[in-house]
């Protein structure tokens, strides 16, 4: 029988604002036992992550635990988490407990090397001399598998990698060598390749050390690849919870199945991608009804009709090319002489040529560090390309001046990866919606283009209330839908979507994804859709570009890239996917 190393038992937890109090933690009780992974699954606000910070007694004002107890078997004498006083718990975390965040950036400090904080965190602990909790740190960090531990511990977190930052904060966490051991979604903004290493990392930290580890997460496919139990949380409640194997296989709870079905499948092309309404509907009572009841069946039933594929690719093949690339570089000086002249180059884009038929989507893909972005910006000049062209409408955009480079902006957009850093936090949703309305001089005056912003917030499925607030008020989801909608405005023929779903719940993300074929089918967009998820580019695109150190690594039909890949580094990218094995 497991043996339990903390028990939950009727937690709650409640934040109060001027709207009165939400409880984020309904009344919930689970167990984590000793020497498992426990895989804690469910979209932004389910609670997963307050349940985490309330393990860690981390929960501050305006949140308070309202009831239930933390029961720690981890000593000789079971202890109450939610009674020790402070002290005792500040010594608590880290030594019986680690964490490890979501962000690593923001949680490493960027004004000292990464050594000296994970050595803090071995001082903060262990009674040792600082030559030693280096030399512990550099042991740390071999066991972590980060390249040149000796250079990592000098260097500063913005010289690292994501991966590498994330390897950082796993060092910190196990380097009091703590029974359990928290990831707090610490794969979602990763590449597949780098997350595949990050949770073959884990397990295998796991089993030496033999600590359990709670893995929070909203995507079902990274627990299928992890952990041995999952729980499934919706709202701040429980819906779900057992064995990986049979939630994954035989899922009972509609939103557990919603949550499954909404992934990109892996093997079959969809119309339509699956979404949570599709399996349950709230009634004004806040009860739960369920809708579809089997999975498999309903995804059946959206397969994409291969005759309707075929003419599409008829179509694409009888159109002519709205953007051509030839010879494209992009590279950037690393190292001069003492006369100024360049002696090594970064060669972020190294000579790629392409075409982008009219109507078309064309999928890119590869890891952080490719090219991708860069050659997404170099196409709109947002960085000047080194060599080559780029031709629009059969127009060297490289040869456009600055006021030809803005007409032709107006009929290619970009939809960045992140939608609040791409939104100014003083203007309303409405108003950064008509200012590029008005730098172009559409509809005239203010009046035509209020009501040209409220018919595209409802295009994008946003209410005519949205149009006077900002974007802090919105979820991930809306804000993307927001910047959608501005790009929209302009009635552009050619999009660019670099990595714009890459940080989204899969509930989310397949609502975006859904809403971009469904405005490609209405207004006909070009899209470049750029991702490190290949099922995700599989999905949108009709074709797939791979690139791989700044250079095209194959290119060719989605569903001939996707099922035969020709190339090792796609071959690569493919077996990484998470929840491969499971399917």
């Amino acid at each position: 029988m497991p043996t339990p190393l903390t028990v939950i038992n009727n937690l709650r937890v409640d934040f109060t604002g001027e709207s009165g109090t939400v409880t984020a933690v309904n009344s919930i009780s689970l167990t984590v036992n000793k020497g498992e992974i426990l895989g804690i699954v469910g979209e932004s606000g389910s609670g997963k992550s307050v349940t985490a910070l309330t393990l860690m007694r981390l929960i501050q004002s305006p949140g308070r635990i309202a009831g239930g107890s933390i029961t720690w078997y981890g000593k000789q004498q079971p202890i109450d988490l939610l009674a020790l006083p402070e002290k005792e718990m500040r010594s608590f975390r880290g030594h019986e407990i680690g964490m490890i965040f979501q962000e690593p950036m923001t949680s490493l400090n960027p004004l000292f090397t990464c050594g000296s904080q994970v050595a803090e965190a071995i001082r903060l602990h262990k009674k040792v001399s600082a030559k030693e909790a280096k030399a512990q740190t550099i042991a740390l960090f071999q066991k972590v598998k980060l390249p040149s531990p000796e250079q990592i511990w000098g260097r500063y977190p913005h010289e690292l990698s994501g991966g590498q930052k994330q390897r950082v904060m796993i060092a910190m966490a196990i380097s009091c060598k703590p029974k359990l051991l928290i990831a707090d979604e610490p794969t979602t903004a990763l590449d597949v390749t780098v997350q595949k290493t990050i949770l073959e990392l884990l397990k295998e930290l796991q089993a030496e050390m033999d600590m359990s580890i709670v893995f929070i997460t909203h995507d079902l496919g990274v627990i299928a690849d992890l952990a041995d139990r999952v729980t499934v949380m919706y709202k701040g409640n429980i819906v779900e919870q057992g064995p990986v194997n049979d939630v994954f296989h035989h899922p009972q709870h509609p939103y557990t199945k919603g949550l499954l079905a909404c992934r990109p499948p892996l093997v079959q092309r969809l119309r339509r991608l699956p979404m949570i309404r599709d399996f349950m509907e709230i009634t004004p009572d806040g009860a739960i009804t369920e809708r579809a009841t089997n999975v498999s069946a309903f995804v059946n039933s959206l397969v994409l009709d291969p005759l309707t594929q075929q003419q599409r690719e008829l179509q694409l093949q009888k159109s002519s090319p709205l953007l051509e690339v030839k010879g494209l570089k992009t590279w950037f000086p690393v190292k001069k002489n003492i006369f100024g002249k360049v002696e090594s180059w970064a060669k972020a884009v190294d000579d790629v040529s392409f075409d982008v038929m009219e109507g078309e989507t064309l999928g890119l893909v590869g890891e952080s560090g490719c090219g991708k972005t860069t050659l997404s910006r170099t196409l709109l000049r947002l960085i000047e390309p080194t060599d080559g062209s780029i031709l629009y409408k059969g127009k060297d955009l490289c040869r456009f001046s600055p006021a030809e480079l803005r007409d032709a902006r107006r009929n290619i957009q970009i939809i960045f990866q992140d939608p609040y850093s791409s939104l100014n936090p003083r203007l309303t949703v409405g108003q950064a919606i008509m200012e590029p309305m008005k730098v172009h001089g559409l509809h005239g005056n203010d009046k035509a283009r209020r009501e040209q912003a409220r018919l595209l917030l409802d295009k994008v499925q946003l209410r005519p209330e949205h149009f006077d607030r900002y974007p802090h008020e919105f979820s991930g989801g809306q804000r993307q839908r927001i910047v959608i909608a501005r790009t929209l405005a302009l009635h552009p023929e050619f999009i660019i979507c670099d990595e714009s779903v890459s940080a989204l719940d899969v509930s989310i993300q397949a609502q975006v994804l859904n809403l971009l074929m469904e405005l490609r089918e209405e207004f006909n967009f070009t899209y470049i859709f750029i991702s490190h998820n290949l099922s995700v580019v599989n999905f949108m695109s009709d074709r797939m570009m791979v690139m791989n150190k700044g250079k095209i690594e194959e290119i060719g039909p989605s569903e001939q890239v996707y099922r035969h890949p020709a190339s090792p580094y796609t071959q690569k990218l493919i077996a990484s996917i998470p929840g491969m094995a499971a399917s």
